[in-house]
């Protein structure tokens, strides 16, 4: 019996048919722990477990009773069912994965924004400080405006008073002219009085 039984196993093991796959990435499904076996097939015996979403290397495909051969992360070579594993990482894999994708992107826009808060109120600062810098040029023109106006009505005021100088002046003159002209008359006039005439005696000798 015993005999017959390891010929079957040889047999079997003489009719498996290899995958033409390369190593491949595996995930064990998250849906449970499996078993996995010796050979390909539940007759084989089981030589451990594997938990659901752990990582193993696909190695070989028997086609026909759809059984694979891994390689788990401690090392072993065993068989297990093809529809117990997943291509794709399990959610127990992703699920920390995704939190620090989302950490990462949490800090990101974090940083994104505590960068923008900086820049906005960089701007409000430049912008209060061109708005002051704004109002104290307008309120600097403002003054300047005051003072031509000032100045335009002192020179206003000095041209009056310099008209009003040179009229006093020229009636000065006037009143000087007129006064040697009419002090020049009057000499003229007086004068032959004041002064006697000597007589001509040349006729008397």
């Amino acid at each position: 019996m015993q005999k017959l039984r390891l010929i079957y196993l040889a047999m079997l093991s003489f009719s498996i048919t290899w995958g033409a796959h390369a190593e491949d990435k595996r995930y064990i499904s998250d849906e449970l722990n499996t078993y996995v076996h010796s050979g390909p097939g539940t007759q084989y015996r089981i030589v451990g477990t594997l938990n659901a979403g752990e990582e193993v290397t696909l190695l070989s495909v028997n086609e026909n009773n759809s059984y694979g051969q891994i390689r788990d992360s401690k090392g072993r070579t065993v068989w297990i069912q093809l529809d117990q594993l997943s291509q794709t990482p399990s959610l127990r894999t992703q699920v920390p994965e995704l939190e620090q994708q989302v950490k990462v992107l949490t800090d990101k826009l974090a940083n994104i924004d505590n960068s923008w808060n900086q820049r906005t109120a960089e701007m409000q600062q430049k912008v209060a400080a061109s708005d002051s810098t704004i109002n104290g040029l307008r309120q600097e023109n403002q003054d300047l405006k005051n003072q031509l106006v000032v100045a335009q009505k002192k020179v206003s005021a000095v041209n009056l008073q310099l008209d009003d100088k040179q009229r006093t002046i020229i009636l000065q003159w006037f009143m000087y002219g007129g006064g040697v002209a009419g002090a020049g008359l009057l000499l003229g006039l007086l004068l032959p009085r004041l002064v006697p005439r000597r007589r001509n005696n040349r006729w008397m000798n």
